[in-house]
Parts: structure tokens; C-alpha cells; sequence
């Protein structure tokens, strides 16, 4: 699921995002294209897995007969027609293959690389141009360039309409397919060839990729009716998230804004810690902001620390299908004290608790150990969250610029 030219978090399918997983890996890089992610808890735990070694192979667990595996494996050094076998990407796949045998499609293995690319992703660093992009009428267009990125300095305007990438047309291109062909390792070049409004013939921009820093925080503030009103955008729970939150808390106060508009469609989630951070500035100290409940039936209850800065300043929270996780924890919280209402559309229902492991080799195991419920005992991973005012976002105003749930959530803010 890690999944990135928009290297911008994800906006509902239409960011660009790209990662070259294994087969077993895929299965997480669509959970994420669906707006999925994991929160994690506690310490990081350090396992010792069983190697398939001939010196450890008795000290196997006993309750099933592991010599299907063995026999398995000496099939494939004998017969496979492209040995010699790689014997530590047969280790991967095998331990890719247990985990994907548990039937749990947030529980995965991460060989090496794909670990790094991992937390690489909640980090929100990323190669490439630095650029949002989507298909709008059938066409590939800019939707906004990063600040100071390659694609701004290049001078890629929002609305370039995209006609080539590196002389190969975009016309019948899937977004993942041009992110594909966009994106690359740093200090390498791409050649963009592109239609502008104003301009008679396309226009050729060279953009040499780098590291791409994405920030999973932006706000602004918007005067709507004659109100000041705070419109926040949080696209993950990551590590920058926090202190970028409370820059733009800090300003709220300043400025004595009327209201607060908090994005999380289209939020896969990120760490819980974070989100509870988060709660903790409406939701008063000591107070209940999620239940983790165990597969034994104990309960974690994870409560507020304040500051409780936001409380009395009128919330809405914006979700939508996208919308998991941690973004469902933050959002059930302050609904289930009253704290903000819900605009938008049902959010996606992810409330599994994912624990990240270290493997040896720099490996790492994500793997499902408890599931969330909110203050008042709504179950996430079974139910998600119903919005209160329910306003749906069609493809129709995406296409036309519109956003009808952002515009109800600052009436609801402005009544």
C-alpha cells in the first residue's frame, strides 16, 4: 500500500502513486489505493525467525507436518527451470506466503527494500518531480506543482494539460501507468511535453527528479459569510504531522478563528499515537479518545492528555470511503463527545490494529493484533462511521473543480 508525480498523499485514486512491490506485496499497495493503513502502538517488538536451514528444521512447530515446505523447496532447487534458485528471495516468498496464509489482508511481510519504502511513505519522503497530477476529461493534467519542487522550478503550471512523457503520447494512459513512466530515482531526467492554455504549440519541459518531501499537514484560513473559519487538510498520520498540526493550531488561535474544517477524506491513516495527540486538542484530559480491544478480550483504553485547546470552537470533520484508521479514530472521537460533525460520506470501516515488527535483516512484519472501538463502543473495523450531514462527491465535480461537501461543511460552520 505504499503507493506516488502527486508524491502528495493520496486524493481519492486521482494522486499520482506508484510502487514496484512483489506479487504478495500488492495486495497491500491496493489496500492503500482504497484509502487503507495501519495504526501502530507500544513499543516496536524484535523477532528471531526459523530459518529453512537442514541444522534448525527439527525445532519446527509440530502441530502440522512442515515437510511439505522441505519437500517443497528441494523440488524447486532439482526442477525449477531457472536455477540456481536466489535462496534468500525463496526465504522472502516464503515468509510472504505464511502471512498471506493468514487470510488478513493488513497483516504482510516486507522484505528489506520494501520495508524502507515503507516507512519512507509515512515519513512522506519520496523521488520524483513533485507534482499532482489526474485525468480530468480524458486528459492528463497538472492539478498543482509542490512548493519548490523540480516541477515548479521547471515552471509545470496547474492546468498543463500533459501530451508526452519522454516522447511517448499520454493519450489511453491510466494514472498509474503515467506516474510509472513520471517518476524515478533522483538526479535522473524526465521530459514532459505539454499543452498550455494561451500557448499554439506544446511546449517541452525537462524536470530533473529528486527527494521529494511531501508534508501531511497544510491550512489555511478562508473567510466564508463573514467568518474566519480554519480549514485543515490531513492527508496522514505521520511523522511530521503533529508539529505541523500544532503550527497551524497556533495560528487558529491567533487569528480567533469562528470555526474549524478538518479534511480527512481520502486519509489512509498512520500511527495511533499520533491521532490521539490529535483528539486531545478538543477532547478534554482523561477523557476516552479509543478502545483497543485484544483477540483475549482485554481492552487498552487510550485517553486525552489535552490541552483541549479546540474545544467550544465549532468542528466540522470532512470523511469519505477513503477515510480509515487512524482518520476514523480522530473523527470518532470527537463525534462520540459531541465535539464535531461528520460531513461527507460513510468512511471506510478500517479498525484493526496493525503492530509493525522488526525482522532480522532489516525484514519487517506488519501483522493484525486487535481492532478499535470508539468512546461510546462503535466497532470501526465493522461498522465505520456514518457521516451526520451525508453529501456525496461526484465524478462530475471533481471533472467540473466543485467540492459540494466542502461547501456544506462551511455552512454548517457559518449557520
Amino acid at each position: 500500500m505504499n503507493i506516488e508525480v502527486s508524491e502528495t498523499p493520496k486524493a481519492g485514486d486521482r494522486l499520482i502513486k506508484f510502487r514496484k512491490y512483489s506479487a504478495v506485496i500488492i495486495l497491500v499497495v491496493l489496500s492503500f489505493a482504497l484509502g487503507l493503513n495501519y495504526g501502530r502502538s507500544g513499543q516496536r517488538l524484535i523477532s528471531n525467525p526459523l530459518k529453512f536451514t537442514e541444522s534448525n528444521r527439527q525445532a519446527a512447530p509440530k502441530d502440522v507436518n512442515w515437510q511439505l515446505l522441505w519437500d517443497a523447496l528441494a523440488q524447486i532447487d532439482k526442477k525449477y527451470v531457472g536455477r540456481p534458485v536466489d535462496k534468500q528471495q525463496e526465504l522472502y516468498g516464503a515468509v510472504a506466503g505464511a502471512v498471506a496464509g493468514l487470510g488478513d489482508p493488513y497483516s504482510v511481510f516486507f522484505p528489506p527494500k520494501d520495508a524502507q519504502e515503507f516507512q519512507n511513505e509515512l515519513s512522506g519522503q519520496f523521488e520524483g518531480i513533485g507534482a499532482e497530477v489526474a485525468i480530468k476529461n480524458q486528459e492528463l493534467v497538472v492539478v498543482t506543482p509542490l512548493d519548490d519542487s523540480p516541477a515548479l522550478k521547471a515552471g509545470l503550471k496547474a492546468g498543463d494539460f500533459i501530451y508526452k512523457i519522454d516522447g511517448t503520447a499520454t493519450a489511453g494512459l491510466s494514472v498509474e501507468e503515467a506516474v510509472a513512466k513520471i517518476r524515478g530515482t533522483a538526479g535522473t531526467k524526465v521530459i514532459l511535453t505539454i499543452v498550455r492554455k494561451g500557448q499554439d504549440k506544446p511546449i517541452e519541459v525537462p524536470i530533473v527528479r529528486a527527494q521529494i518531501e511531501v508534508k501531511s499537514v497544510s491550512y489555511e484560513i478562508k473567510e466564508v459569510n463573514g467568518k474566519k473559519i480554519g480549514y485543515l487538510k490531513i492527508s496522514r498520520f505521520g511523522d511530521d504531522t503533529e508539529g505541523l498540526f500544532n503550527q497551524a493550531v497556533s495560528d487558529f488561535l491567533v487569528k480567533n478563528v469562528n470555526g474549524i474544517a478538518v479534511d480527512l477524506r481520502n486519509n489512509p491513516g498512520g500511527y495511533l499515537d499520533t491521532a490521539v495527540a490529535l483528539a486531545g486538542n478538543w477532547v478534554e484530559e482523561g477523557k476516552t479518545v479509543v478502545i483497543q480491544r485484544y483477540g483475549d478480550g482485554t481492552e487498552d483504553t487510550h485517553k486525552s492528555k489535552g490541552p483541549a485547546r479546540l474545544s467550544g470552537i465549532p468542528t466540522v470533520v470532512l470523511i469519505n470511503g477513503g477515510s480509515a484508521s487512524a482518520s476514523e479514530i480522530l473523527s470518532g472521537a470527537l463525534h462520540d463527545h459531541n465535539l464535531a460533525q461528520l460531513v461527507g460520506e460513510k468512511s471506510f470501516g478500517k479498525g484493526s490494529v496493525q503492530e509493525l515488527i522488526d525482522l532480522r535483516d532489516n525484514a519487517e512484519l506488519k501483522i493484525t493484533v486487535a481492532k478499535w472501538l470508539t468512546p461510546n463502543g462503535h466497532d470501526l473495523n465493522k461498522d465505520g462511521l456514518e457521516p451526520d450531514v451525508k453529501v456525496e462527491l461526484t465524478d462530475a465535480d471533481f471533472q467540473a473543480d466543485k467540492d459540494p461537501q466542502l461547501d456544506k461543511a462551511f455552512e454548517v460552520l457559518t449557520k
